[in-house]
């Protein structure tokens, strides 16, 4: 597989997006008061890592099977640590890094749903694609945590 400039140039790009997640997912899980919400942050660091790992495969020539992860977001069921009476430093501090993170996922969901069409192999397609589906998981399963912390 030959992949022209652009391409490159894209996937570079979106490998730098998924640096920046994995980058902010590891200081917030330190900054995180909740375990639950460390936890979450460790997961989702762990799935982006994979996201950069699967991109750094297909500028050297592999596109790797995509293996979306459709349910995470629909099975992830928190466990809730704060309540709706009060609220808390901590409360506080975590809804405001889970809500930067909701942010953070809309912004690159909808990168890779751009750059998607920037390729003719199918394949790498279908890859970016469920990579997309994946960061709205993430978004979905940060907004879980929110709701049932009481702080959406």
């Amino acid at each position: 597989m030959q992949l022209k400039e652009k391409e490159i140039t894209v996937l570079k790009d979106l490998q730098t997006q998924e640096k920046s997640c994995i980058e902010k997912y590891g200081r917030y899980k330190e900054q995180a008061k909740d375990p639950e919400l460390k936890n979450l942050f460790e997961s989702l660091q762990q799935n982006e890592q994979e996201h950069y790992d699967s991109l750094e495969q297909v500028i050297n020539g592999t596109v790797p099977t995509a293996n979306c992860n459709c349910n995470s977001g629909k099975e992830y069921q928190p466990k809730a640590t704060y309540t709706m009476l009060g609220d808390s430093e901590d409360k506080k501090n975590d809804c405001f890094l889970a809500t930067d993170c909701i942010g953070t996922e809309k912004l690159v969901s909808g990168e890779y749903n751009t750059e998607v069409f920037a390729f003719g192999d199918s394949a790498i397609r279908k890859l970016l694609a469920d990579i997309q589906v994946e960061e709205q998981n993430h978004a979905e399963m940060l907004y879980k945590y929110k709701t049932a912390n009481a702080m959406a």
